[in-house]
């Protein structure tokens, strides 16, 4: 059978929930096939991971150390699947390949051009892919919106592709938005409409639609839509606002989705969703809930976190315990003693982050949560400022503090990877990706894992100094995950305590509802004993 591609396109506003959608449709056909998601950004970035996260949201880390656009963490989490940093094709990277191409005189001297040579590259790119993983389906996500300037040449490499692989292997679908205008009570399809008509301008004819509402679209604004845009109004999907994401691949399949994929690629692949029916009803029905202060300094922008979210929410599932989420900004936050901030709060985390701002309020929380025995979570710069806590705080290294926060601290606990001291650029040049870690015997790290050594995804620039690990683990501090080599804190936790742990990684980012991160799962349970 010759490889299908579904092409995902998106129209009206941006934030509708294409990554999702096109999540939710590999998820429905995963049970027979072998499935590759490929993200396609117009951004000139080569990727997401120099973006502040305000303007952004979550940069997702993959295994081989792509920084990539967060849809890749909905993509794992929905298809099962490892991603690779290849599969994020943004228009920096295209533009560069180009570039490279045109110096090296592959174009033997012709006028280079959006229109053969830029598509070229697209479609070149995406079949390659193609051949090196030998997949059944490939899922293509057109970020942006139709009728932006940045996604064009995207959208034409897309239409072109139906002469290449065949129509009978190409499907198109298409992410739309219908209002219901507060005091009409009644769905419009003029946005879903116009947006369809820019998106035919440009020679792609969907064959379904998907229209984002508040309610099941009625059977009158469905014929009305397919009258329009001359599809079948069966092929007429309702994107149904839902409080979990996980609900959207039962709500396509309700609507009929999978069918209409099988006719028209000439596949079968019948969804199961019994397991994944349990876990929603697990976390629509809780039977337990606890409070965790999230302390940040993105807390402004919930997708910042979208990672931690979701693992809370794979918790949920496994624990039937709705985990509430108390947003806490760091900073100017110093004096946490006549502070209520921590009031009603079952559990802290401290999660990744870079830069001054913020940090001396994280510190206070985490003296907090060790001296009031309230279970901790630290992840990448949460394990660095718990060191820091400590060695200020029980080893009695006065100022001791990171470098990255004060190059002139008299005690440098945490300090910058000597393999970087003399890196230029920002972009790519972190420890990125899948690392191993030795996890130490009798501890709590290594009996949530239940392995003897586990690897989990990193991006970071500094570490735990080598010159104060026995300083830190005489007063009580255990290192209970270390590189290979010794030489690297992998993973920390105060064993006196009811839960205190931290790691140098990212575990949230390989968590799945199947199989929630073993950290969180440990400590959404002591909030809960607590």
């Amino acid at each position: 059978m010759p490889t299908k591609y579904i092409i995902v396109t998106g129209g009206v506003l941006s934030g509708l929930g294409k990554g999702i959608a096109a999540a939710s449709i590999g998820h429905l056909l995963s049970s027979r096939l072998k499935i590759i998601p490929i993200k396609c950004d117009g951004y000139l970035n080569v990727d997401p991971g120099t973006m502040n996260p305000f303007e952004h949201g979550e940069v997702f880390v993959l295994e081989d150390g792509g920084e990539v656009d967060m849809d890749f963490g909905h993509y794992e989490r929905f298809l099962g699947v490892n991603c690779k940093s290849k599969w994020n094709l943004t228009m920096g990277k295209v533009f560069d390949m180009v570039r490279q191409k045109e110096r090296r005189g592959d174009y033997l001297g012709k006028t280079v051009q959006y229109i053969p040579h830029v598509t070229d590259i697209i479609k070149h790119h995406i079949f390659e892919i193609s051949q090196e993983e030998q997949p059944d389906l490939v899922i293509v996500e057109i970020g942006g919106t139709v009728g932006d300037i940045e996604n064009e040449l995207f959208l034409e490499a897309m239409r072109q592709m139906k002469e290449d692989v065949g129509r009978e292997n190409i499907l198109y679908v298409h992410l739309t938005y219908v209002p219901i205008p507060y005091g009409v009570n009644e769905q419009k399809s003029k946005p879903t409409q116009q947006s369809v008509n820019l998106l035919k301008q440009r020679g792609i004819f969907p064959d379904i639609i998907i229209g984002r509402c508040s309610e099941f679209l009625t059977r009158e604004i469905k014929s009305k839509i397919a009258s329009f845009c001359d599809v079948h109004p069966n092929a007429v999907i309702t994107g149904l606002d839902v409080e979990d994401i996980y609900e959207i691949p039962l709500i396509f399949e309700q609507e009929g989705l999978p069918e209409i994929i099988h006719k028209k690629l000439h596949i079968y692949s019948p969804p199961d969703l019994r397991k994944w029916r349990q876990y929603i009803e697990n976390i629509r029905n809780p039977e337990y809930a606890v409070t965790v202060a999230m302390c940040g300094k993105y807390t402004k922008l919930e997708d910042s976190y979208a990672s931690i979210i979701e693992a809370f929410n794979h918790c949920s599932a496994h624990l039937r315990c709705k985990v509430n989420l108390k947003w806490v900004e760091t900073t100017g936050l110093e004096n946490l003693d006549e502070s209520d901030v921590l009031e009603g709060v079952d559990g802290i985390v401290v999660p990744g982050g870079f830069g001054v701002r913020g940090t001396e309020g994280k510190i206070e929380i985490i003296r907090m949560a060790r001296e009031r025995d309230i279970p901790f979570l630290g992840l990448c710069l949460g394990l660095q400022l718990a060191v820091i806590e400590f060695a200020r705080h029980v080893c009695g290294l006065e100022g001791a503090n990171s470098t990255e926060m004060d190059p002139d601290t008299p005690h440098p606990v945490i300090d910058i990877l000597p393999e970087q001291r003399t890196v230029k650029d920002k972009g790519g040049t972190m420890r990125l990706g899948a690392y191993p870690a030795v996890l130490k015997e009798e501890t709590l790290v290594r009996e949530l894992y239940g392995a003897a050594e586990v690897s989990e995804r990193h991006r970071h620039r500094y570490e735990v100094n080598p010159d104060y690990h026995q300083r830190i683990a005489d007063n009580g501090m255990t290192f209970s995950g270390l590189s290979r080599d010794g030489r690297l804190v992998e993973f920390i936790e105060l064993p006196q305590l009811r839960f205190f742990a931290a790691t140098q990684a990212h575990p949230e980012l390989t968590s799945r509802m199947e199989r929630p991160a073993p950290l969180f799962y440990g400590f959404v349970r002591a909030c809960l004993n607590r």
